[in-house]
């Protein structure tokens, strides 16, 4: 099957306007008017030819026509937005019942049931006939992307028909930590998390000005590829407690910070011990850290844990280590990382708003 041209459809723009829709600022809905970007963005985790394509937050529909003008046998899209269903159902028609449209909130929509146990494949061999594309909402984005990040770890919702790969919109600044390597200035938590169960590629900025309502940023277009085997071949949980206590304080020697996953009285010979069987240096920051060094660390932590089991409910913060989400509230952003990346983000950024 090659790319289908569709017969001629109202434009994004005429779809909002024929159906009254204006963006929810509560929803952080901003939609992509130019063609060459919609397309550009639908193939830039490659070839659709033939594929199954998942689209979350299809909105008026304006990515979900590329990816169908792309050749994609079908397209299944998960929408919150009731309003948007009369133009979605326009493009099933003038796709020829391409669409398959799902009414819901993908932050608790299940995907383990959307195709046939036929469709999956092992995880070692090639992924499956799948995809998921999605110009995420800001408001949903890091948490949507932690959550999909367990369920590939765990090889649950989707990712239970393989490795499915994602191409996803983020603000930029969350883009750029995404696949920031070693060193960089904007490594951190996400970085390592990302990285360590996918391949994390960077593909191209959208500029703000190619969004309907235009907001205060630019917006990167990324797509991870699910690795055969993580780096660091721990649970999930485990990974995200190790890299989240190290993080706190990211601008701050190891030393300072590892030992921070364990009880004051304790803290200091097992830092030691960790630091001895992993061979990292202690005077290294979190952001310098690569990802052999924290498998190593998170190794270590382990087998300390497997002698010392109580040791695993230890929380030196005393709440949930769960990566901090960047969320808009009341128009304000704030940035997933630790405090200092917070305090950062805002003094550079003075709080961005939409206009």
């Amino acid at each position: 099957m090659s790319g289908r041209r569709l017969p001629p459809l109202p434009t994004v723009k005429d779809i909002l306007r024929m159906y009254n829709i204006n963006a929810k600022k509560k929803l952080s809905q901003n939609f992509i008017m130019d063609p060459r970007l919609l397309d550009r963005l639908a193939k830039a985790g490659g070839s659709l030819d033939g594929k199954v394509v998942v689209e979350v937050g299809p909105g008026p529909g304006g990515i979900t026509r590329s990816i169908l003008g792309q050749g994609a046998r079908q397209c299944v899209v998960i929408e919150k937005d009731p309003r948007f269903i009369p133009a979605l159902e326009l493009l099933n028609e003038g796709s020829g019942g391409r669409l398959d449209i799902h009414i819901g909130d993908v932050m608790h929509f299940n995907m383990e049931k959307l195709f046939p146990a036929s469709m999956a494949t092992d995880w070692e061999g090639d992924p499956p006939n799948i995809s998921l594309i999605g110009n995420l909402p800001f408001n949903v984005s890091t948490p949507l992307l932690i959550k999909w990040m367990n369920a590939m770890a765990n090889k649950e919702s989707l990712w239970g028909y393989g490795r499915v790969p994602l191409t996803l919109c983020f603000q930029l600044e969350v883009a750029q930590r995404m696949s920031a390597p070693p060193g960089h200035a904007c490594r951190s938590r996400l970085s390592v998390m990302c990285q360590n169960w996918a391949r994390v590629h960077q593909n191209f900025t959208i500029p703000g000005g190619a969004f309907l309502p235009k907001p205060d940023v630019d917006v990167g277009v990324v797509t991870l590829k699910p690795l055969t085997v993580p780096y660091i071949d721990q649970p999930y949980k485990t990974v995200e407690k190790v890299v989240t206590t190290v993080f706190h304080g990211k601008k701050k020697k190891l030393y300072n910070t590892l030992g921070k996953l364990f009880p004051k009285n304790m803290s200091n010979n097992l830092c030691y011990r960790m630091l001895s069987e992993t061979g990292v240096n202690a005077d290294m920051r979190p952001i310098d850290i690569d990802m052999a060094e924290w498998s190593r660390l998170c190794n270590s932590y382990v087998r300390i844990i497997r002698e010392n089991p109580s040791l695993d409910n230890y929380n030196t913060r005393g709440r949930k280590s769960e990566l901090e989400p960047a969320v808009y509230e009341n128009g304000e952003l704030f940035i997933d990382g630790d405090s200092d990346d917070v305090i950062d983000s805002l003094r550079s950024e003075r709080m961005l708003r939409f206009e």
